[in-house]
């Protein structure tokens, strides 16, 4: 090639060089900055009538259609959870039962729905038609689909995030992931409302109570909690409730079982604890500490050790079945 060539081509060499550069600088800048995207999803593999998911306890309402989902990883080869999604009436989709299969909660903490529906049951039966329910967002959207009674949350408003400490960083995508999903992610006011609820159970019993009749006005009220609500409450109210949880193996041996948990609470500096029936094969312990802030509203209306909600008096107990409570929130003075 000669000299004048090599003068024409050098500088478009040059021209072409930088140009590169600065798109691969650009697309590696792209690829940094790019959020990650969720690190699960939801496959369908399995839709019909109640009758086709008779574990699920819901003969009673032979009029909902399922769809069940696995919740897949793409690193892992077997699904790590199943949901069932089910609608109301206003086309807004409903979580009517979880199954956590790893030993980490994800999404959602899991539990008996049988226990669930018996309890939606007798509220229908005896829990007047004007009054409201409140309990935690979720339980609140179950219930209003199954007992037809007005609730304070309607919504799906995905708090805490439930995940394992590794998936954090993305906390924000999965939020966004959840909400395309399952839709309805609450109004502001609802939002305001579900973290007064929550300031009402991380509060003293009788202020947490009065917090309670302002959240529902003049309305006649009853309040449903279970033992997970300690842990979510822990998650979101971590100043005020110091938690944890570990599951047990059920052996046949109460004696021995109630040693095991009472040795890993001492071990690990913890005060009091309840149970919650996982399955026939296990068990799960709450851990919490009662002394970090006094004895919280949530922490009095379940059975701690060496304490019992028959002795509470700051809300009335209506009801009890399973892990589940039924409180009436007194009307002011």
């Amino acid at each position: 090639m000669s000299n004048q060539s090599w003068s024409k081509f050098l500088p478009s060499l040059g021209i072409l060089l930088v140009t590169g550069g600065l798109f691969l600088t650009g697309w590696c800048v792209y690829l940094w900055l790019k959020p990650l995207p969720a690190p699960y999803r939801y496959e369908l593999i399995d839709e019909g009538s109640v009758a086709k998911f008779n574990s699920l306890s819901l003969q009673a309402w032979p009029d909902l259609k399922i769809s069940k989902y696995e919740v897949r990883v793409d690193s892992v080869e077997k699904p790590i959870a199943i949901a069932y999604r089910t609608y109301k009436k206003d086309g807004q989709s409903v979580l009517i039962g979880w199954e956590n299969l790893v030993s980490e909660p994800i999404g959602e903490m899991g539990g008996d729905f049988s226990e669930l529906a018996t309890i939606a049951t007798d509220i229908t039966k005896h829990v007047p038609k004007d009054a409201v329910l409140l309990a935690w967002w979720d339980t609140s959207r179950q219930l209003e689909l199954l007992s037809e009674r007005k609730t304070v949350f309607k919504s799906h408003l995905g708090q805490p995030l439930i995940a394992p400490s590794y998936w954090k960083a993305r906390a924000d995508v999965i939020s966004q992931y959840e909400r395309q999903f399952w839709g309805a992610e609450g109004s502001a006011e609802e939002q305001t409302q579900f973290q007064q609820f929550a300031d009402a159970l991380a509060s003293e019993s009788a202020k947490g109570a009065t917090m309670l009749r302002e959240l529902v006005g003049g309305q006649d009220a009853y309040i449903v909690v279970h033992p997970t609500d300690l842990y979510k409450l822990g998650l979101m109210r971590p100043d005020r409730l110091d938690i944890a949880f570990k599951d047990f193996p059920l052996t046949g041996n109460v004696h021995g079982l109630v040693g095991q948990v009472k040795a890993w609470m001492k071990e690990n500096g913890y005060d009091t604890y309840t149970l919650q029936s996982l399955s026939e094969k296990s068990v799960r312990a709450y851990f919490m500490n009662e002394n970090k802030n006094g004895k919280i509203l949530l922490a009095q209306m379940l059975p701690l050790m060496n304490s019992t909600p028959v002795d509470f008096h700051a809300l009335q107990l209506v009801h009890k079945h399973g892990g589940y409570w039924v409180y009436k929130v007194p009307a002011a003075g």
